[in-house]
C-alpha cells in the first residue's frame, strides 16, 4: 500500500540511493547531433549522486511505442545493465507510464525519465518548509498519472466485518491516498502561499521595487546574488544547487531600498508538475519590477538557454515584466570586458560581468538604477473635489508625496508609483491624464 505519510524527499517510488550505476540512454530525432543535452543529463544525474557507467545512443524518427527507443536498442540497454550490474536505466526523455514499464520489465531493473530525475533532485536540494511541501506535491501528481504498474498485489481485498464485498483493488486504494494526500499539501501550501502573499503586498503598497534573479540552472544567480547583497546563499558548480527562494534588501543609489530575489533555475523540459507545484515561490518574478535574466556567456548553448528560460517565463504568466540581460562567467570567455549595453531608447537592456570575481557588479547596479528610475514616475496631479475615491485610493497605495490643497478645494499632490501601475489606474481611471500638471 502506498504510505500516505510520506515525506518530501521519499515521494516518489523510484527515489535514487547515493552511488548508484546507471546506464544512459538518449534518442536523436534529427540529423543533428545535440551531443551537449546528453552531457546535461549526465550533469543532472551527477547532480543526483549517480554514476553514469555507459551511454548507448540510437537514432530514430520518432519514438517508438513500446519502448521509445525500439526493440533493438532495448534489449541492447538490458544487456549493458547485466554487463556492468547497474542499478538503473536513465532515459533522457519524458516515458509514458507503459513505456516506463515495459522497459523495467525487459532489463530487469528500475527506469528513471527526465521528468523523475529532476523530481529527484528537488527533492535532495530542498530544505525550508514549504520547498518540501512543493516537491512532494510535484511528485505525487507525478506518480498518481503512473500508477499502473504490474504489481502482484492488485487483486480485489476481501471485506471485513461490515465490510462484506469485493472492495477496493491495491490500484484503487493507493489512488485514493494520494488523493487525501494530494489535499493535505495543497491546503499546507495555501496557507504559506498566503503569508508569502501578505509579505509582498507589504512590499508593493511600500512602493518597495523587487528585482528578481532568473536563468537557466547553474548560470551563476546565487554567485551572483552573494555579490549584490552579501548574502551567503548555498552556490555550487551543479545543477539546481538553489531550491529554496531567498530575499534580500539592497540600497540602490537615486532609487532607495529594493528586495533582491534569488529563484529556482530553469531547465529544458523542466516538469509542468513543478511549475505548477513552485508557483507560489514563482510568483516573486510574476510580480517583480525587473528581471535580471542571468546567462551563462562562456555556454555554447546560452541562446538555447535563453529560450528555455523564455518558455518557462511565458508559462507563468511572466513574459511581460521588465527583462535586464546579466551575461555572467565572462573571465571564462576570451576577449570581454566588463561593460554595459543599451538599447534604441538608449536604456540598459544587458550588462557583462563576473559575479565570481566581482568584476562588473558597479556596472549592473548602475543598469538597474537607470532602468529602475526610468520605471518609477513622478507625477504632479492636480485633483478637482469630485475625485475623492480616486484621491484615498492613492493614499492607500502609499502613491502620495505631498499634498496641498488649493483655495478652490482641489488637491495639489505629488505622487512616486511604477509605470506600470500608473498605466494600469489610467487604464480604469482615463480622466487621470487630464489632471497632470
Amino acid at each position: 500500500m502506498f504510505d500516505c505519510t510520506i515525506g518530501a524527499a521519499k515521494g516518489v517510488r523510484e527515489q535514487l540511493l547515493e552511488n548508484e550505476r546507471a546506464i544512459l540512454v538518449h534518442v536523436f530525432f534529427s540529423q543533428q547531433k545535440d551531443l551537449d543535452n546528453i552531457e546535461e543529463c549526465r550533469q543532472l544525474a551527477a547532480s543526483a549522486q549517480v554514476d553514469v557507467v555507459e551511454v548507448l545512443t540510437t537514432s530514430r524518427s520518432a519514438p517508438q511505442a513500446k519502448y521509445y527507443l525500439g526493440e533493438g536498442k532495448a534489449e541492447e540497454v538490458a544487456e549493458a545493465v547485466k554487463l556492468h550490474n547497474a542499478d538503473i536505466v536513465l532515459v533522457n526523455h519524458i516515458l509514458s507510464a507503459a513505456q516506463n514499464r515495459n522497459l523495467e520489465r525487459l532489463c530487469g531493473c528500475r527506469v528513471i525519465d527526465r521528468t523523475t530525475l529532476i523530481l529527484d533532485i528537488f527533492a535532495q536540494r530542498a530544505r525550508s518548509h514549504e520547498g518540501k511541501l512543493q516537491v512532494e506535491l510535484a511528485q505525487l501528481k507525478h506518480i498518481s498519472t503512473r500508477l499502473i504498474r504490474g504489481w502482484t498485489h492488485l487483486e480485489r481485498q476481501k471485506g471485513g466485518i461490515g465490510l462484506r464485498g469485493p472492495g477496493e483493488t491495491q490500484l484503487e486504494t493507493d489512488r485514493r491516498l494520494i488523493k487525501v494526500r494530494l489535499s493535505q499539501l495543497q491546503a499546507k501550501l495555501a496557507k504559506v502561499t498566503q503569508q508569502r502573499n501578505l509579505n509582498r503586498r507589504t512590499r508593493q503598497k511600500a512602493e518597495i521595487p523587487t528585482l528578481s534573479l532568473v536563468g537557466y540552472t547553474n548560470a551563476g544567480k546565487s554567485t551572483l546574488f552573494n555579490a549584490l547583497t552579501t548574502a551567503e546563499v548555498y552556490a555550487a558548480d551543479q545543477l539546481f544547487a538553489t531550491l529554496d527562494p531567498t530575499l534580500r534588501k539592497l540600497n540602490i543609489d537615486n532609487v532607495g531600498t529594493t528586495i533582491v530575489a534569488d529563484t529556482v533555475g530553469f531547465i529544458r523540459h523542466l516538469p509542468h508538475d513543478l511549475v505548477e507545484a513552485f508557483k507560489s515561490t514563482l510568483q516573486e518574478t510574476t510580480e517583480a519590477t525587473l528581471l535580471l535574466h542571468v546567462i551563462d556567456a562562456s555556454d555554447e548553448r546560452r541562446q538555447e538557454n535563453i529560450e528555455a528560460v523564455n518558455s518557462v517565463l511565458e508559462e507563468i504568466a511572466a513574459e511581460n515584466v521588465p527583462v535586464l540581460l546579466v551575461f555572467n562567467k565572462i573571465d571564462q570567455c576570451e576577449n570581454v570586458a566588463p561593460h554595459i549595453e543599451y538599447d534604441d531608447q538608449n536604456k540598459p537592456s544587458a550588462v557583462y560581468l563576473s559575479a565570481q570575481h566581482g568584476d562588473g557588479i558597479d556596472l549592473l547596479l548602475e543598469a538597474v538604477r537607470q532602468r529602475l528610475e526610468n520605471q518609477i514616475l513622478r507625477l504632479q496631479l492636480l485633483l478637482p473635489i469630485t475625485e475623492g475615491k480616486v484621491r484615498h485610493l492613492f493614499y492607500q497605495n502609499h502613491y502620495i508625496q505631498t499634498e496641498n490643497i488649493t483655495e478652490n478645494g482641489e488637491f495639489f499632490v505629488t505622487l512616486q508609483i511604477d509605470s506600470n501601475k500608473w498605466q494600469q489606474l489610467t487604464a480604469h481611471y482615463p480622466d487621470l491624464i487630464n489632471y497632470i500638471k
